[in-house]
Order: C-alpha cells, then structure tokens, then sequence
C-alpha cells in the first residue's frame, strides 16, 4: 500500500477485501445531492502509462482513435484503443507534457494494455512506462459540485477555464472534465506531500468520497470508460465516445478504423449509452440488461456503475434505442428496474 492509500485509509477509507487498492467511499457512498453541493474524492483505482520519446505521439497517433499529433499542451483529450474488429480494449483520458504523453485508464487493465500496447512500438523512438506512482501524480484528487471551484482555488495558483483543458505549475496538474451537476470537475494529480496538506481544508468545506464518489460524478457526466468486464464489448459510438470528442475521424489508420467509419458513414446508429437509475445497488459493469418486449435476449449491457447513496446504483448503459422507451430491467426481465434519466448531452451523431 502507497504511502497516499495508507494515509486515506488512516482518515477512513474503507478498502474491498479482493481490490485493496481500491478506496470505495469514507463510510458511506455520496449521492447525486452530495456531489452537486460540493465534493472531493481520493481517487485510487486508476492507472497512468506515460510514453516518452521523439515519436511518442507519432506511434500513439497511429494505434488511438484521437488525434494525438495535434493535441497541446493546454488540454486533455479522450481516445480509444481497439481491436482491429473496431472493439474497444481500453478508454483513455489522455493529456501530454514536454515529457511525455499520459494515458490514464483502470489499474485493473493497466498492465496487460501497456503490455500490448508496446508489442507495437516495433522501430518507432517511444518508450511505455509504468507513471502511476510517480512523484508528480502519485496522488489523485476528483472534486465537482457548485463548492468545488472555489475550495480548488484556495490551493491551486490557476484553474483550468474550459472543460477538456489543463494547467500545470508547482501545484502539480489540474484537467477539467466534463462539467457536472452544472458545475466544473476536475481531476488534480499532485504529490502525495501536496495532497496530504491540502486534503484537510477542502473536506471542510466538501463532502469527502472515494471512488464511488468519481464515479457517480463521471457518469452523471457521460463519460463511460471501459474496464476489465466490457473490454471487446463495444465500437466507440456504442458508448458515445465520438460524441465526446474521442475519435477522430480524419486522422489516419488506427486499429479498427475501418469498422468505426463504417459505423459512422453506413446507416443510423442504432445503440448508444444512456444515463440510468438502477434499483439495485449492487448492478456492476458488464451486467447486461433486459426489455419485457423481448425478454429472451439482452438489449443493454452496464458499462459503469456506482452506488447512488439511496439504495440503488447509477450507470451509463449502452442500449439500442429502440429499447429506451420500453420497460428495463437489470439481469433478466424480472430483475430490478432500469429507469432512464436525461442525458448531458445529445445522442444525436456529431457533423464532422
């Protein structure tokens, strides 16, 4: 255990007994109204790959289905890695520096995507690391809600202004996510000194969660990301990821291209993920879901999940549309209620 995890689990933290790294909540999980209000989160389940070298972008440009040549310094950026079938094997949020390019995904699949991702580095001048306890992002804090910006502040000389945008000093680095809750999020990777010292004023003023607490915020956002239970389960588009700005299609070849095209330019897409409540606390992702219109086949699979804090679980659940407006169910078509919520953004397909 991290001297990070070992202080958090010194102020509360409740650790799972299969997953010790993982921080899942300081007691009990936050609601929507807690994190609209105002929230901060150790986060500790996810991981970071730095590539390094001259041509680290060039060979990341040629395996993601974002534009990586082109992104700046001042930004961050969602992309995809998938399987020459067009399947994802991993979601990233992904920023850069003068040292490098930074992919953070699940620690859970970390290792056997950097694995793979490096079988392809072949003669390109790149070079994959392990970065996730390295000293300048060794400690992970989400925070959102209306209280967040200004606590933020107290400890960080100059706030990111946009969503998908970055900053960096002696604070460490600070990227704005998706807004939530009708207001910013951002996610701070600092020094685990940094952290420890600024931790005890922000939850004076901000409820303090986990990870259950990113989560909820993360879908609340729309922002799905694919874990070790979905891996090979979805084209990008069946997740919404082109509508976040993760693919990019007029860049190059990637793995898959071609079946990500054809997914745009041939016919109407006819699944998507979608904001959910799920009277279930324990639904997880991978669980697939069920119309009572046809009862004999799934229509959805659970692509995140998180405890709502009031008895059930929130997700984003890749569905066909049709399915949308019929009645849902988690496991079987008796199973637990899936009811839809509206999302933070139109399902409608992007213009190029």
């Amino acid at each position: 255990m991290s001297n990070w995890t070992e202080h958090l689990a010194a102020h509360g933290a409740r650790f799972h007994v299969d997953e010790a790294t993982e921080v899942e909540d300081f007691g009990r999980p936050l609601s929507v109204a807690d994190l609209g209000a105002g929230f901060v989160a150790p986060v500790t389940d996810q991981g970071l790959i730095a590539v390094a070298g001259e041509e680290a972008a060039k060979f990341l440009h040629g395996q993601l289905t974002n534009d990586v040549e082109h992104l700046g310094g001042n930004e961050a950026r969602f992309a995809g890695f998938c399987t020459p079938k067009g399947r994802l094997q991993a979601s990233f949020l992904m920023w850069r520096d003068p040292d490098a390019v930074y992919l953070q995904l699940p620690r859970a699949i970390q290792a056997p995507l950097q694995k793979r991702l490096t079988m392809f580095v072949l003669r390109s001048k790149a070079k994959l690391r392990d970065a996730t306890a390295e000293a300048p992002f060794a400690a992970v804090l989400g925070l959102g809600g209306a209280a967040a910006q200004a606590a933020l502040a107290r400890h960080v000389d100059v706030l990111p202004a946009a969503p998908m945008s970055k900053t960096d000093g002696a604070f460490g680095t600070v990227i704005r996510l998706n807004d939530a809750f009708g207001a910013p999020r951002y996610l701070w990777l600092a020094s685990v000194e940094a952290a420890v010292a600024a931790l005890p004023a922000l939850k004076e003023t901000l409820a303090l969660g986990g990870n259950q607490a990113w989560r909820l915020a993360a879908i609340h956002a729309g922002e799905p990301q694919v874990g070790a239970a979905t891996q090979e389960q979805f084209v990008p588009q069946m997740i919404n990821l082109e509508l976040l700005g993760a693919v990019n299609f007029k860049k190059g070849c990637y793995p898959g291209q071609e079946i990500v095209a054809r997914t745009k330019y041939l016919g109407k897409i006819k699944r998507r993920a979608a904001l959910a409540s799920i009277d279930n606390a324990a639904a997880r992702p991978g669980d697939e879901v069920f119309s009572s219109a046809d009862p004999d086949q799934p229509c959805g699979m659970v692509v995140n999940a998180a405890p709502n804090g009031l008895g059930g679980a929130d997700a984003l659940v890749e569905i066909k549309l049709a399915a949308l407006d019929e009645s849902v169910h988690l496991g079987s078509s008796a199973g637990a209620g899936v009811k839809f919520l509206p999302m933070p953004y139109s399902l409608d397909p992007v213009d190029d």
